[in-house]
């Protein structure tokens, strides 16, 4: 969600994307066969729907890991700040930046949750706006920006894939371990509305997910975005942006393109 519809898009287009071949071991080096193969299989089905996805999947047991041939195109990032706002919350109040009320504990419950955006804009405003940003490089995020056409805002943020997988590659292995897992038990618990795209591994993966979503230009083109981990121990992150261009239905098309794309790798591969 984001706060109105996007306008003059700066985003930039899709790269051509060689076909895949099919020899899994060249095409996802250090993924286990199976793993590899379903990777192909992804990258062919998202290659076969409207508009265009950045994908990056991270093995962090062997530190393998695949990204496709649009997994650094800027993206808008829609909802997916919230997720580095409460990382940047949290590590603010162990430096005693900052101190965090039970109100501001809700408030990141419901950005997590429920990807409540009249949170997002009081914890924003109230904890130092634009600054946020300044941290998020620390994070992981290190391609994102904002642009002059927009306000420097949470919602007006551009990002790619790469970005979103490091930022949650930080969250499993560099905040405290309470952090941790808190963020863990909130993106295992969203509410329905977050329901798809990572979530589309399948209950045996026991997957969490940060998702966001916009329209783009009032055109029918959407973006949709979805950002987190699958596996035991959170084995595996994944994050993928989907810009689905001029499309009737662009929401569900988004919608659909990032679960079928989680779906194919990982549904089943868990027993």
């Amino acid at each position: 969600m984001l706060l109105a519809a996007l306008v003059t898009s700066p985003v930039a287009q899709a790269r051509p994307v060689p076909a895949a071949g099919d020899d899994p071991a060249a095409a996802a080096p250090g993924f286990e066969p199976e793993l590899g193969r379903r990777i192909l299989r992804a990258e062919s089905y998202a290659r076969s729907r409207p508009g265009f996805a950045g994908i990056v999947v991270h093995d962090r047991q062997t530190g393998a890991t695949w990204r496709n041939a649009n997994s650094d195109t800027l993206i808008w990032a829609c909802s997916t700040p919230k997720l580095a706002m409460v990382v940047d919350l949290l590590l603010r109040d162990d430096a005693g930046a900052v101190d965090l009320t039970d109100e501001d504990r809700a408030l990141m419950h419901a950005m997590l949750n429920t990807s409540d955006n009249d949170a997002a804009h009081t914890l924003w405003n109230r904890y130092g706006g634009e600054d946020f940003a300044t941290r998020f490089p620390s994070y992981g995020m290190t391609d994102m920006r904002f642009t002059d056409e927009h306000p420097h805002h949470w919602g007006w943020i551009l990002t790619t894939a790469d970005d979103l997988g490091r930022l949650m590659d930080f969250v499993l292995e560099r905040m405290p371990v309470e952090h941790r897992d808190y963020i863990v038990g909130e993106l295992r618990a969203v509410d329905a509305n977050q329901q798809w795209g990572v979530w589309g591994a399948g209950p045996a993966a026991k997957p969490g997910n940060k998702n966001g979503w916009s329209d783009d230009n009032n055109d029918g083109s959407w973006l949709v975005n979805t950002v987190g981990f699958v596996g035991p121990d959170e084995r595996y992150t994944v994050a993928v942006m989907n810009n689905t261009q001029v499309v009737e239905g662009g929401f569900e098309t988004g919608v659909e393109t990032t679960t079928r794309v989680n779906e194919i790798l990982f549904r089943g591969y868990f027993g």
